[in-house]
Order: structure tokens, then C-alpha cells, then sequence
């Protein structure tokens, strides 16, 4: 294995790592906003205001690491460098 495959094999691992801490945290945060919600003002669900934030956010990011991952970057990146050279 060439040090470039290793290189993207941890850069790809380090991706999909940090994005499953996010969504755990997400998930943790979320849970315990629920709850104090829950608790102190049962009728006005103020929780949801921060889930949709942080969800669009958790959302975007995981596009990004999933589309980086698919390897649709490199193929698109190759079939330019394709296009460019046979000019």
C-alpha cells in the first residue's frame, strides 16, 4: 500500500469519525434539551428550535463526508484533468 492510500484511507477515516462524535453529541445534547423542556415548560417546545439548527448543520455536514468518501471529488477532479489535457 502506497503512503498516498494510506494517507486518504486516514484522512477518510478521520472524516467519518468526527462524524459520527457530532451526531452523538447531537443526540446527547438534544436528549438532555428534551428533558429540561420536559421538566420545566411542557407546553412550549422551545427544544425544537435547536434540533432544526443543529440538525441542518449535522445534515451538511454529513453530505459532505459522505460525498468526500463516495469518491465523487476525485472522479470529478479526474474526468476535468481529463477534459483539460486533451485540449
Amino acid at each position: 500500500m502506497t503512503e498516498d492510500l494510506k494517507r486518504i484511507a486516514r484522512r477518510r477515516a478521520g472524516a467519518k469519525l468526527g462524524l459520527y462524535i457530532h451526531a452523538a453529541v447531537y443526540n446527547a445534547v438534544n436528549a438532555f434539551l428534551a428533558l429540561v423542556q420536559m421538566q420545566t415548560t411542557p407546553q412550549v417546545h422551545w427544544n425544537l428550535w435547536p434540533l432544526a439548527g443543529w440538525g441542518l448543520g449535522l445534515a451538511i455536514h454529513a453530505s459532505v463526508v459522505l460525498l468526500a468518501v463516495s469518491g465523487l471529488r476525485a472522479r470529478m477532479e479526474a474526468a476535468e484533468l481529463k477534459r483539460l489535457d486533451s485540449r
